[in-house]
């Protein structure tokens, strides 16, 4: 388990049109680091957000894709998506709210 500090496990939110259309079911997404932990990122929403109430917390890992420029080869970086539920008595997360 990795030594992270709450402020170093969410990077930053997912603005698309399918995480703006779970926010009625009070369903937030955050790019998250890649060694954090379900309960890493139960707390770090919860000690962020004043008032926010976590009920789940659902992870998905990509890997990043394949590249190339001319004769060179890579790859872009993994990404670690976290959907945070809240619970129906919780606050919403005001960041979202303006957009």
């Amino acid at each position: 388990m990795a030594d992270l500090k709450y402020y170093d496990v969410i990077i930053k939110p997912v603005i698309t049109e399918k995480s703006m259309g779970m926010l009625g079911d009070k369903k937030y997404t955050f790019i998250v680091n890649p060694d954090a932990t379900k309960v890493q990122i139960h707390e770090a929403v919860e000690k962020m957000f004043d008032g926010a109430k976590v009920k789940s917390v659902n992870t998905m890992n990509r890997r990043g894709k394949n590249k190339r420029r001319g004769y060179t080869t890579g790859r872009t970086n993994d990404i670690k998506r976290a959907v945070v539920t809240l619970t129906e008595d919780s606050k919403d997360i005001e960041f979202f709210q303006g957009i």
